[in-house]
């Protein structure tokens, strides 16, 4: 295959614009209109009419030393968790996972029995899933790239999906988290730290484990607001707000933490759980007596009017943090 050099010489790098200043700028540019796309860009996954059934589609791609580091756990543990990341894109629209391609993009001297281990652990999460992998691509690139494409189905009542979305927030809904938060970074924290760490610790972060479940039973019950929890708390709950065009209010002391992370890091626990992303819990929005009823799920706030997401303590005071999760290009 013969390539060219291309060259550009715009106004902005892309780090200006951060990860998502840059989706929001690429989306115009494509932006085509369909009566069978439901949803497009801006949620955890697009969802599109075919025949009678209504499908769910993402991808994501985790790359070498940005996204994972071979010398944390196994690479077993790095194929679980390429195809966990996307099974929580279609938990987060309340759907069911089924069928996925996976593209590697390898250099030319990777151990074959390290690609051995990583379809080994793809596997795994497939099956815990129900995801029959398909098919996909092998390139060669500089350093390990994995990119899995995965599609879900929606259900359906009266002929039109339930979905959970991000856009459906209104001012007086409740908001609520499935699990604890803040493991994944404490984790890797202790990880990227060489120090001793759980076994739950080191699994939060290198095999999380999607709420496929919750987000099924939560539109099921009526809900219809929600998002995973990839970025770190404060920034997926902001992607909500923006959506929805409201804010947030978060009540520090409802924060779900759990007894690991608090005797790991006591002093730097809520910051964790508030911006530490990649905990893969599903934030549900929706009136409160909805998410009351729904088991697993702690409520921790409310939306509002006023824009913006705070979060505050028991005396009302808010509490800020240098950063409110992760950007890919910012981070």
């Amino acid at each position: 295959m013969l390539t060219a050099r291309l060259s550009y010489n715009g106004p902005v790098d892309v780090s200006e614009l951060g990860e998502f200043g840059l989706i929001e700028r690429l989306t115009r540019l494509v932006a085509v209109e369909s009566p069978d796309l439901i949803v497009g860009p801006g949620d955890d996954a697009a969802v599109f009419r075919s025949g009678d059934q209504f499908l769910i589609a993402t991808t994501d791609t985790m790359v070498e030393g940005v996204h994972f580091d071979s010398l944390f756990g196994t690479w077993a543990d790095v194929g679980w968790r390429a195809l966990a990341t996307n099974v929580s894109d279609i938990a987060a629209m309340g759907g069911t996972p089924t069928f996925a391609l996976v593209t590697l993009a390898l250099p030319k001297n990777t151990p074959v029995g390290a690609m051995d281990a990583l379809y080994a652990g793809l596997g795994e999460c497939a099956r815990a899933y129900g995801v029959t992998i398909a098919g996909g691509d092998v390139v060669r690139a500089d350093e390990v790239v994995i990119t899995v494409a995965l599609l879900g189905r929606a259900e359906t009542l009266d002929g039109q999906p339930l979905l959970l979305r991000r856009s459906a927030a209104c001012p007086g809904d409740a908001i609520a988290v499935t699990g604890t938060l803040g493991d994944s970074a404490a984790g890797l924290r202790r990880l990227q730290e060489s120090a001793a760490m759980s076994d739950y610790a080191r699994n939060r972060h290198l095999r999380p484990s999607p709420r496929v479940d919750a987000g099924q039973m939560a539109v099921r019950a009526g809900v219809r607001c929600g998002i995973d929890i990839s970025d770190g708390l404060l920034q997926d709950v902001g992607h909500i707000c923006e959506a929805s065009g409201a804010g947030a209010i978060l009540r520090a002391s409802s924060i779900p933490l759990s007894d690991a992370l608090r005797a790991a890091f006591p002093d730097e626990a809520l910051e964790l759980a508030c911006t530490g992303g990649e905990d893969y819990e599903l934030v549900l929005v929706g009136p409160r007596d909805l998410l009351a009823a729904l088991a697993g799920v702690t409520v921790i706030g409310e939306v509002v009017a006023e824009r913006g997401v705070r979060v505050l303590d028991d005396d009302g005071n808010e509490i800020t943090f240098e950063r409110p999760g992760w950007d890919a290009f910012h981070s």
